[in-house]
């Protein structure tokens, strides 16, 4: 055993007497070597760099100063096709501990760019811990990026659908990686078909005493695969099926759609199928965050009831790849009738099959970038002489892998927008400015989104999209998703509709309320 033992370094002969070679001792043919030229004193400030006198040295074959760092002057080409990106993020965080909103992420993500400058800051202050709420970092992330991209629209004289078209990111920005799926350009047009994008009025219009504005903004999300979730499948010989995994239902739909997996792999109903799950000694499934359990717990169950399925047919003397189970019955595939599990368990004697199952991220999308993408198209009502500001419809449009369940993901985009209309027009957590105290000490004092606030008309639509290097599943996760680039929309609608710029939420009547006439003869653009 070497383990422990007080074995000798090989190399040590070769450091103490010199013959060591480290990466400065290798040479390569034409080999360029750079230097720093400092200051000469330890304070000042520099007026000119001159290189001429260096350039004329022997061997000096060019001379780096800050004139060569990429150019953040002009953003864009009058075209529109960006030159560059900079974002700089601030946020709060308590005195004694850390948090960052890393909302830089969707601008690093989301348009081609052949430069980019992103910062991230935090600022302590005497409040209480921040943390993570409703599509963090893109969601904050968006709400700038997509209220900067639609002033450049405007200032160009490009329409904004456009300008998002014009900057469409084929490959990752940041990486240079392609994507494991992406289909953004069919959302964005059948987005914009469905809510009439192309075909709304060119000038600002008017019903009573609401102005009316459109807007529009991209959604996007990260990829969040938690390390190696698992799960268990318990086939019954009645036809029964117990799934075991330890993840948590916060009322996204997993109670639903683990067992319409696991039903789906078994060829049995769902009623025959239940879920155990919320238990710590229960097979370890991770956290529920990150719009991540359908993608990740989703896989395992998957893996779970393939293993359940491929024992069942060694029982049956099947080939495990060969085989289908349909009505309660297992067969070879694309033969009829079949074997059911009642009679394939009682020749064997088996009373129950225990399936395993796992999704190990690690395994799959190797060197792919991975994002969900979509457009939300927005028409909002703005009544200038009261501050009122009222959503009147919306369209979202989405590439997001594989959808599971078509009922349960359009009930979750439907929230998403709700909770982005809450974020842009209502919820603010106000601070007493001499103690740093919340002014409400519960949610009695914190406006959201009631039945009243969301209109009937919201149309959700998901592109036909499959991605098996996110998951076996070939889905991604969506619950986030739609909540993303919804502030941003909701401001560009509100300038759209009364040419006012607003850049800090939520839009709060005070921030509509002007005696300034709006800007109702301007023609948007495109």
């Amino acid at each position: 055993m070497m383990i422990s033992q007080p074995v000798a370094r090989p190399d040590g002969g070769a450091k103490v007497t010199g013959r060591a070679r480290y990466a400065a001792d290798y040479f390569a043919p034409d080999l360029l070597y750079a230097v720093l030229v400092t200051a000469p004193v330890p304070a000042g400030r520099v007026t000119s760099i001159m290189v001429d006198d260096a350039l004329a040295e022997k061997g000096v074959v060019r001379v780096l100063t800050h004139e060569d760092m990429p150019k953040f002057g002009r953003f864009a080409s009058p075209r529109g096709k960006l030159t560059a990106v900079q974002q700089d993020v601030v946020n709060l965080t308590t005195v004694s501990d850390d948090f960052v909103e890393f909302a830089t992420e969707a601008s690093k993500g989301l348009y081609a760019t052949p430069a980019m400058r992103l910062s991230q800051r935090v600022e302590r202050a005497n409040v209480a811990m921040p943390t993570a709420l409703r599509a963090p970092v893109e969601g904050p992330g968006t709400w700038a990026l997509e209220s900067a991209m639609d002033e450049l629209a405007h200032r160009l004289g490009v329409d904004p659908l456009d300008l998002r078209l014009i900057n469409h990111a084929d490959t990752d920005p940041a990486t240079g990686q392609p994507w494991s799926s992406k289909k953004l350009r069919e959302a964005y047009e059948e987005g914009a078909r469905l809510f009439g994008w192309r075909e709304r009025p060119r000038k600002p219009q008017r019903d009573g005493d609401w102005l009316i504005g459109y807007g529009m903004a991209t959604c996007t999300m990260g990829c969040f695969r938690h390390p190696t979730p698992a799960a268990e499948v318990r086939l019954h010989r009645d036809g029964t099926v117990l799934i075991r995994t330890g993840t948590q239902d916060i009322g996204t739909g997993t109670l639903t759609i683990f067992p319409q997996i696991a039903a789906d792999v078994l060829g049995l109903p769902m009623e025959k199928i239940e879920l155990e799950m919320g238990d710590t000694q229960l097979p370890e499934a991770g956290p529920t965050y990150g719009s991540s359990s359908t993608m990740g717990v989703g896989a395992a169950v998957l893996a779970a009831a393939e293993d359940a399925r491929s024992q069942l047919a060694r029982l049956a003397n099947l080939l495990p790849d060969e085989v289908e189970m349909q009505d309660g019955k297992i067969r070879r595939r694309g033969a009829a009738g079949g074997q059911t599990i009642a009679d394939v368990m009682s020749h064997t004697d088996i009373g129950e099959i225990v399936g395993s199952g796992s999704f190990d991220p690690a395994q799959h999308g190797k060197g792919l970038a991975m994002r969900t993408f979509g457009a939300i198209f927005m028409e909002v009502g703005v009544d200038p002489g009261l501050g009122l500001l009222r959503l009147r419809r919306a369209v979202g449009s989405y590439s997001a892998g594989r959808i599971v369940n078509p009922r349960t993901a359009r009930s979750q985009m439907t929230g998403g927008i709700i909770w982005g209309w809450g974020m842009a027009a209502m919820e603010q957590s106000r601070h007493e400015p001499v103690l740093g105290r919340f002014l409400s000490k519960n949610l009695s004092g914190v406006a959201i989104p009631v039945n009243a606030d969301i209109p009937g008309d919201i149309i959700i639509h998901f592109v036909d999209e499959v991605d098996e290097h996110a998951s076996p599943i070939g889905g991604k996760g969506i619950g986030e998703l739609g909540a993303t680039g919804v502030a941003a929309a909701v401001a560009n609608a509100v300038f759209d509709a009364t040419g006012k710029r607003i850049r800090e939420l939520p839009i709060t009547p005070e921030k509509l309320l002007s005696k300034d006439r709006p800007a109702e003869a301007s023609a948007r653009p495109g």
